[in-house]
């Protein structure tokens, strides 16, 4: 629900504060190495269950997000376009 009044302006949200969501190396290769740790985890749940193969995937899913963090701590979290 809008809580502005007629003679309030409602606040715009910044397109500055978007331009820098995601468009980086370090996000991409992120969202890469955890998109095939979630295809491996739904392919173990399909096998049986194989709980080894999906406690693996588990495992890469947590060495992705640690990629991509260390990634952008290196300087690679700077979006691809430039800004």
């Amino acid at each position: 629900m809008d809580k502005t009044r007629a003679d309030q302006p409602a606040t715009q949200v910044s397109e500055e504060a978007h331009d820098l969501h995601g468009n980086s190396p370090a996000a991409w290769t992120a969202v890469t190495i955890v998109l095939i740790a979630f295809t491996v985890g739904a392919i173990a749940m399909v096998l049986g269950p194989n709980w080894l193969l999906f406690w693996i995937s588990v495992g890469i899913a947590l060495l992705g997000a640690l990629t991509g963090k260390v990634m952008q701590l290196l300087g690679f979290g700077v979006p691809a376009d430039g800004h």
